[in-house]
């Protein structure tokens, strides 16, 4: 059984590299949104198929702390990962008060990304 994602970023760029990391059968891409609005209506159509929500913090239209916690409002149980850019510890405070489960830091490696899963996905919620 492969692990469902929900992608979440403003960048085409980035969105594809994710899918590529990802792309094993260990993995399923869901779905993917170009920002928070978008991420937290995929939750609501997908959510039984996602596993692993991997959200980017700056986005221009509605950003991923805003929309992890309206994905941690509808499922508390929600595993949500941010994508960050070195030196942004204010925006992953307020990532983590709003529910983030982990975080990974751009630029990544593919093995990042699989042990920041793994890990999120080996703690019991």
């Amino acid at each position: 059984m492969s692990i469902g994602i929900l992608i979440v970023d403003d960048s085409n760029y980035m969105r594809s590299r994710l899918k590529s990391a990802l792309d094993d059968d260990a993995y399923e891409i869901v779905a993917e949104a170009q920002n928070g609005a978008w991420a937290v209506q995929k939750y609501k159509e997908h959510g039984d198929d996602i596993d692993i929500v991997l959200m980017d913090i700056v986005m221009r239209k509605a950003n991923g702390v805003k929309a992890t916690a309206a994905i941690k409002h509808l499922d508390r149980d929600a595993r949500v990962i941010m994508c960050t850019s070195v030196g942004q510890r204010k925006k992953m405070d307020l990532a983590a008060r709003a529910g983030a489960d982990g975080y990974i830091t751009k630029p990544f490696d593919d093995e990042e990304i699989t042990k920041a899963i793994q890990s999120i996905l080996a703690d019991p919620a």
